[in-house]
């Protein structure tokens, strides 16, 4: 969640970890979640309590918490001490934040994972994931997939794990019962020869129509501190990733949903103070824009920071 695409990261060495093969005590499927529209979600990673998520009060406002993340070795931070709790307990939290009208998916992978280059197996990862989104009783899954080394190499091979990793997701989880997500950086949505293989905008072609919207970085690129670069005019080094120029590059504006950081510190750059984005978001709702919002994370962004957010759109 906080990779940039100016330049090379200096990643931890992860050996290629295949996925392990699917449980066979499958939990019954069935119907958990319709995707919200618009989208106000919050992402949680650091520790909260023992009780994994906050009351559910706390996340007035938001209709998703992604818990993160979900990893090539299992579980980790709040995914795993989510999938950790006591069943009665999940359960419990669960249904508190269905009263609220709050979904709870988990975010797959995150900054450190590569896994197109570490040989991940698209498939039998997918089966993975989507088992544990069925055995802790989730509405869905979040792919926040930052394999920078393979996207940069412009060679297809991220594009078609990422289009195959996304289709075999959906053979478990139904569009229309479970929520499906990805959350590129914003420049992958742009056409850009450093991506020459097409990044999200490739993806979006493949299987766009299963994916239910985005949930873009819009930070971390020494772009979008202001409400012109961040929804018109994004800039060098990569022009054509403001929000409507993503949609003006055939992404369905409608999927679009704007992600900030919470903090200065959750994120490099790209901060926007919540009241200074809510005019942006007023901005971008005048223009026929009503995705959503996204946050990363909480407690740095909570009930009074989407409250803000909304600007005067979504009161």
């Amino acid at each position: 969640m906080i990779s940039s695409v100016s330049a090379a990261l200096a990643l931890a060495s992860v050996s290629s970890v295949l996925a392990m093969p699917v449980n066979n005590n499958v939990t019954p499927l069935v119907a958990r979640a319709t995707a919200p529209s618009p989208a106000f979600v919050i992402y949680t990673d650091k520790f909260v309590s023992a009780d994994v998520l906050p009351p559910a009060a706390q996340l007035a406002g938001y209709n998703v918490v992604a818990l993160s993340f979900l990893t090539l070795r299992g579980p980790l931070d709040q995914a795993g001490a989510f999938a950790a709790l006591p069943a009665d307990q999940r359960a419990a939290k669960k249904a508190e934040y269905a009263q609220a009208g709050i979904n709870i998916i988990v975010s797959a992978f995150g900054e450190t994972d590569q896994p197109t280059t570490t040989g991940a197996d698209p498939v039998g990862t997918a089966n993975t994931m989507a088992q544990f989104v069925l055995t802790n009783q989730l509405d869905g899954i979040d792919v926040d997939y930052e394999d920078l080394t393979a996207m940069n190499k412009g060679d297809g091979a991220a594009e078609a794990w990422v289009t195959t990793f996304t289709q075999t997701l959906r053979q478990t989880l139904p569009q229309g019962q479970f929520i499906l997500t990805h959350a590129p950086l914003a420049p992958w949505l742009s056409p850009n020869a450093q991506f020459a293989a097409g990044a999200y905008l490739t993806v979006n072609k493949n299987v766009g129509a299963l994916i239910d919207w985005y949930n873009i970085q819009f930070y971390n690129q020494g772009l979008y501190t202001d409400c012109e670069g961040l929804l018109n005019t994004a800039g060098a080094p990569f022009p054509g990733s403001s929000l409507f120029e993503i949609a003006a590059n055939g992404v369905d504006l409608k999927k679009l949903v704007i992600g900030k950081p919470g903090t200065a510190a959750d994120a490099t750059n790209g901060f926007i103070d919540p009241a200074t984005l809510g005019t942006c978001i007023d901005q971008a709702k005048a223009k026929g824009w009503n995705a959503g919002v996204m946050a990363f994370q909480f407690p740095d962004a909570d009930a009074a920071w989407i409250k803000a957010a909304k600007g005067t759109s979504f009161a």
